[in-house]
């Protein structure tokens, strides 16, 4: 990670360099204004470095792909979708005009004009989430923060899912509780999910990117889609990785 050292406001450009390990040469640099506030959105999370590796990795996968980033703040995972080719549309609460804003200034950084940024509350379904297009990939980085939440964060995904039945939920979290978990509720709303070992995308280091992030923090990834007949009921938790009745990685794919 670098810090250019140029302002947008009161706002700092950190840089997050994503490289390919067995392309050395192929890499790719995006820019995030950050500023030091204490609402949620104003910063990069571990989480998100990590779900941007994760869409790094997978970036073949991306190109042409509509892709809608829920809590985006800063939108790190959103705007490198977009830079690998993806249409993307970057989202964080309607009650949050300053991380609205935040995402706004991401996009203008790395110079994506087509990128939409709107508000979303989880859990209502408002007009700005009824007229989306259908979305192939929604993305959040520790949308799973606060169990209050949970359901709010699933219910938004299912309304997407009544368009594009095939779209995922590509999310990553940090462990906080060993005692929650999203198992009753992927139940309710007929979700599975896989985990995915964050080793199978370059991701198991302490620093990533050329940053620091994710550190110390625990974090893991995983993948949810809405369950077919075949599918076991769901098991998955944001904390300790329970994730028994989940398939793997190697049995899931992604595409």
């Amino acid at each position: 990670m670098e810090e250019s050292g140029e302002q947008a406001g009161s706002a700092a450009c950190r840089v997050f360099t994503f490289k390919d390990a067995k392309s050395p040469e192929e890499s790719l640099s995006v820019c995030i204004p950050e500023v030091l506030d204490p609402q949620y959105g104003m910063y990069v999370w571990p989480s998100a470095v990590v779900l941007a590796q994760y869409l790094w990795f997978h970036r073949d996968q991306l190109r042409g792909r509509a892709v809608l980033e829920l809590g985006a703040g800063v939108g790190l995972p959103g705007v490198l979708a977009a830079r690998c080719g993806a249409r993307v549309s970057l989202s964080d609460g309607s009650d949050r005009p300053r991380c609205l804003e935040n995402g706004r200034r991401s996009c203008a950084a790395n110079g994506l004009r087509d990128v939409g940024v709107l508000g979303l509350s989880w859990g209502d379904v408002t007009p700005e989430l009824l007229l989306l297009p259908p979305q192939d990939v929604v993305l959040g980085s520790d949308v799973f923060y606060d169990p209050e939440d949970f359901e709010d964060v699933l219910v938004t995904f299912v309304c997407l899912l009544r368009k594009n039945p095939e779209a995922q939920f590509w999310t990553t979290y940090q462990v906080r509780s060993s005692d929650w978990s999203l198992e009753a509720l992927l139940h309710r709303w007929r979700l599975c999910c896989v985990s995915v070992p964050l080793a199978d995308f370059g991701a198991d280091g302490c620093e990533l990117a050329g940053s620091a992030l994710p550190g110390s923090h625990t974090i893991h990834m995983m993948i949810i889609s809405r369950r077919s007949e075949v599918d076991p009921p769901a098991q998955g938790s944001p904390s300790a990785p329970r994730h028994a009745a989940c398939r793997s990685a190697a049995q899931g794919k992604t595409d």
